[in-house]
């Protein structure tokens, strides 16, 4: 039994982790949607009214929202363990994909290598892509060695979920790394799915991103972009605007425009300043719980659901090593749009989409939680 799953067997507490009364949760629902949105910290209420003050409050305002942003990345970084100037800010995963797309120079016959369920935020960007046209190659990310006879010589870059939005499967970055290596290209990363409960090492990837509504308690209009300024130091966005070059103030053109020298050339104009005020915040908070609390907390969760579908005869598409999943449950069901509302009507709030419901765990939930899910279930399930 691999250590992950050692740390989750043990029987679980019924206490939740985090203080529900922390969030906008109501009484007598179960918040299971985390994959989808997570419930809003009480706190983000001052953050947001804070914004707005410093909105108010011309330059000085302004000196404010910067030291927001700085306070932001700084507890990212920390987060991630690397340093304040790999991280930066695009609006959502997709920005940050396209802008990383655009950049390359791609040649006619290159390929990008991508799960056939891949979230499209990485692969529509270079489905667009239109001069030249890139080949879309497909393997499976949870096998490495699928993934190694699909790469070629022209494969420039393996583009992956780090949890699968689909199922919940959870996959091998440093095989994938592996793979990616043998042939020079770029590993490129979507924490989407995890960035909040588990340990993150962005350093696998050349570059990876993750959006703040999910499991890192934000909300959306802004996301965290990690250039690996060590793997890739000579990256360059192919645009720009006044935020993301070096001499914004009166930029002398003629003479060319240089970026700025970290990751916040991912951002060409103002940050989302409210949602960044808010990821700060949220960053703070889960700082207070001890490194790996999430992980063991959500992960005891997930498996006792998975034991108890299988017990009531309820397939899930998630793996039941805790190894190879995140912090969801997934159950395939073309039916799953009614269910899920069904659920919904019983103060189980899961979600729903693709054909399947999906049950995701926060610090928030607890065990009777579980019971609220079977209960419920049981009343509606329609093999």
């Amino acid at each position: 039994m691999s250590s992950v799953a050692e740390a989750v067997r043990p029987a679980a507490s019924a206490a939740p982790l985090f203080d529900p009364r922390d969030f906008r949760i109501p009484a007598g629902i179960t918040h299971v949607c985390a994959g989808g949105e997570t419930a809003f910290l009480h706190r983000h209420d001052a953050a947001l009214a804070r914004y707005a003050a410093d909105k108010s409050r011309g330059p000085h305002g302004r000196h404010a929202q910067d030291a927001e942003v700085m306070r932001a990345r700084s507890l990212a970084a920390a987060a991630w363990g690397v340093e304040r100037g790999d991280i930066g800010l695009v609006a959502n995963v997709a920005e940050g994909m396209s802008m990383l797309v655009e950049s390359l120079d791609w040649r006619p016959g290159d390929n990008i290598v991508v799960d056939p369920d891949e979230y499209p935020s990485l692969v529509a960007p270079v489905a667009l892509q239109r001069h030249p046209h890139i080949a879309i190659r497909y393997a499976r990310a949870s096998d490495a060695a699928a993934l190694a006879a699909t790469v070629t010589e022209r494969t420039r870059m393996i583009a992956v979920s780090h949890v699968s939005y689909l199922t919940g499967e959870r996959y091998d970055l440093a095989a994938l790394r592996r793979v990616a290596d043998a042939v020079g290209a770029m590993l490129v990363v979507d924490h989407t799915q995890a960035a909040g409960y588990l340990p993150i090492d962005p350093r696998l990837a050349d570059f990876a991103f993750a959006a703040s509504y999910k499991w890192l308690l934000g909300m959306t209009g802004t996301a965290i972009a990690y250039w690996n300024r060590a793997r890739q130091p000579d990256w360059a966005p192919s645009t720009a605007g006044w935020h993301s070059i070096d001499d914004m103030g009166r930029p002398d053109y003629a003479a060319g425009l240089r970026l700025l020298p970290d990751a916040m050339r991912f951002s060409r104009g103002n940050p989302a300043h409210g949602a960044v005020y808010v990821l700060a915040e949220a960053l703070d908070y889960l700082a207070g719980f001890p490194p790996g609390a999430a992980q063991a907390h959500v992960q005891r969760l997930t498996t006792a659901l998975l034991d108890r579908l299988e017990a009531a005869g309820i397939p899930s598409t998630t793996p039941r090593d805790p190894a190879r999943h995140g912090a969801s449950v997934c159950i395939a069901s073309p039916g799953a749009a009614a269910l899920t509302e069904a659920l919904v009507q019983r103060g189980v709030w899961a979600w729903n989409g693709r054909g399947r419901i999906r049950f995701s765990f926060h610090g928030y939930n607890a065990m009777a939680d579980l019971d609220r899910i079977m209960e419920a279930l049981r009343a509606e399930w329609r093999p």
